[in-house]
């Protein structure tokens, strides 16, 4: 009888070669990197809806304060054609109105009125800002100006009447 010895295969074992190791690596670490994109991607976009918001609130408020401060002085400010964006440069005229509108004239006569509080012309607006904040203040101080004026010219001649008057006798000053 022979003896015969059954050996039982060993398992294999495969082996993946280095580079498709450091493939997979790869991928999981891009795969890592994407989720940490989207989260951060997902936190930002939290952020611009909160400051959106804000940016709406604070617009609404600024046009409201500017507005009440603007119409005593003035039914108007002027915008430099140098402040405005590239796309309105054929303007030949602007200006920014009491209702919080960008007026813009254009060389054959027709009027373009942009909404500087809406949402699509923020970038409009901040660049208008810009441009009419030292005008309104050169405004107020005129004002100051005047008004200063005024006073010390009723100041003055409110004192001398005073004079004349005191110095009237009482006698002829009827009742």
């Amino acid at each position: 009888m022979t003896q015969e010895t059954v050996t039982k295969p060993e398992p294999v074992e495969i082996s993946a070669s280095p580079q498709l190791k450091e493939t997979e690596r790869k991928k999981q670490l891009n795969i890592q990197e994407l989720i940490e994109a989207l989260k951060s991607t997902a936190d930002d976009i939290g952020q611009i809806s909160e400051l959106t918001s804000e940016e709406k609130i604070l617009v609404t408020q600024f046009f409201a304060s500017f507005l009440k401060l603007m119409k005593p002085l003035t039914p108007s400010i002027s915008v430099s054609q140098f402040a405005l964006p590239p796309e309105l440069s054929d303007a030949v005229q602007a200006h920014v109105d009491p209702t919080g509108h960008l007026v813009i004239e254009y060389p054959d006569g027709h009027v373009k009125l942009e909404d500087l509080s809406e949402e699509k012309n923020r970038d409009l607006m901040t660049t208008v800002i810009v441009d009419i904040l030292p005008k309104f203040k050169t405004l107020t101080a005129a004002q100051k100006r005047k008004l200063e004026n005024r006073m010390k010219l009723l100041s003055t001649v409110t004192k001398e009447i005073q004079k004349s008057a005191d110095a009237l006798p009482s006698s002829l000053v009827q009742e």
